[in-house]
């Protein structure tokens, strides 16, 4: 319960709580010390105790997710999504001293173990995935307890052998254990190694990406975010930058540069948010932040702690946060969070907006797709979910700068005297869309589920 409050609330003091606690550790050095003796009695008993707990954990913390009004991904969700090969290590080392301080009678160095290995962070993090559905984000943190634990106990093993428990083996049941534990290590850190390689490959292209964005662009402009959707196909960068009017960049140009760069084929999504009245509009923001950083004054304090507070929400650095003191206005372009929706996008700025009274709070989505619009069997009308699904798609819209949006079925030109169900239901739609000052475009039918489109696509249609 605590790790996963600690998670949701994004509180390193909290996760570190619940490192301490580590209601598994004992079972697993068990398991390790039992393995080196080959107590197969006890070898059970460490596993049933395990096999209990981690169930026990994964289904409560899934339970307290699922009725926490919390379900963003935060910073220290994700960060226990990857495990690599440097996860392996820090179990190890750990463990074998864990193993040491038990054999030697130095308990206290079991707190250190507990916090270094985190085994209840990652539990808490499975849970979160069952609840939110988001099988990815699961899968990787059952990796990396799995990983802890395999770490732990082999350490353990290979400790215990090494001051001398199971002197009693024979000499083949010894370099069976050896045997084992090699395979075992080599095993894990094959796929860790190479999980590692992937996870720094990737930062040295989102570094680049940044350095080439930041050369193009004048001293004036800002690259406030720089995301780089490795899954698809061709890669996709996505990046916001922030620069005066009169300097902005032919994003076709830059895509060429970062294909280049990059040495890969990819698709770039460049929002320019242009700033008036000139290049000194940045350098004004930012002396306002320093300002408020240095005046102790109840006004700055305020305004530091919504600084924090949006940029805990979305993913990014506090100054990422655009400040306009004049209107009151924060804006801030979210990172692209694991499982994260449009919708969530919208929930966290309206959340957000209700925390900050005086404030207007805008935060701009990473470009995905938009939410499913459906419509019951043989019915034309918009229901209170299809209504919320197009209320999403205009809000995405508006914070993208997209002035129009693609319907599927809506007739091109007038609309026909007799429509049938799809174009009633398309006729619909783009009433709502056209009330909230979003232009409906014509798009190919898609049935009675489908999602609105985006881009130059729709508006050719």
């Amino acid at each position: 319960g605590i790790a996963v409050l600690g998670l949701l609330l994004s509180s390193p003091a909290v996760v570190i709580g619940a490192m301490l606690i580590s209601p598994l550790m004992n079972p697993i050095l068990g398991f390790g010390f039992s393995l080196a003796l080959f107590d197969f009695r006890e070898l059970r008993r460490s596993l049933k105790a395990l096999a209990l707990g981690a169930i026990v954990a994964v289904l409560f913390t899934a339970l307290i997710v699922t009725i926490s009004p919390l379900q963003a991904p935060t910073a220290e969700i994700v960060a226990r999504t990857r495990p690599n090969l440097f996860d392996l290590a820090v179990a190890l080392f750990a463990a074998l001293a864990g193993s040491f301080a038990i054999i030697r009678g130095r308990g206290e160095t079991i707190v250190g173990v507990a916090i270094a290995t985190a085994l209840m962070p990652p539990l808490a993090v499975v849970g979160y995935g069952i609840a939110t559905r988001n099988m990815p984000v699961a899968a990787g943190a059952f990796a990396l307890f799995v990983t802890n634990f395999i770490t732990i106990a082999l350490s353990a093993t290979a400790m215990a052998r090494f001051y001398g428990f199971g002197h009693h083996l024979s000499r083949r049941q010894s370099w069976m254990q050896t045997i084992v534990l090699l395979m075992v290590f080599v095993a894990m850190a094959i796929p860790l190694g190479i999980s590692l390689n992937r996870i720094g490959r990737e930062a040295v292209a989102v570094s680049q990406a940044r350095s080439l964005l930041t050369a193009r662009f004048s001293d004036q402009a800002r690259v406030t975010q720089v995301d780089l959707d490795f899954t698809a196909d061709p890669l996709v960068v996505r990046a916001v930058v922030i620069t005066p009017r009169g300097k902005m960049q032919q994003t076709p140009m830059i895509q060429a540069a970062l294909m280049e760069t990059l040495g890969r084929p990819l698709r770039l999504d460049l929002d320019q948010i242009l700033l008036e009245p000139g290049a000194g509009a940045l350098d004004a923001q930012r002396e306002e932040l320093r300002q408020a950083a240095d005046t102790p004054s109840p006004e700055a304090q305020r305004m530091t702690s919504l600084v924090k507070m949006i940029a805990l929400v979305t993913g990014i650095a506090a100054d990422d946060v655009t400040i306009d003191r004049d209107h009151r206005r924060a804006t801030a372009s979210a990172a692209a969070l694991p499982g994260a929706t449009v919708a969530t996008y919208r929930t966290l700025e309206a959340r957000s907006a209700a925390e900050t009274e005086g404030w207007s709070v805008v935060i701009v989505p990473p470009q995905g797709p938009l939410p499913e619009i459906a419509f019951a069997d043989n019915v034309d009308a918009l229901d209170g979910t299809a209504r919320s699904a197009v209320a999403t798609s205009i809000w995405a819209a508006r914070r993208w700068n997209i002035p129009a949006l693609g319907v599927p079925g809506l007739p091109a030109g007038a609309a026909p005297a007799t429509p049938n169900l799809t174009e009633r239901r398309a006729l619909a739609i783009a009433t709502m869309i056209r009330g909230q000052g979003i232009k409906p475009v014509p798009a190919s039918p898609a049935g009675q589920r489908f999602a609105l489109v985006t881009g130059v696509t729709a508006v050719a249609q």
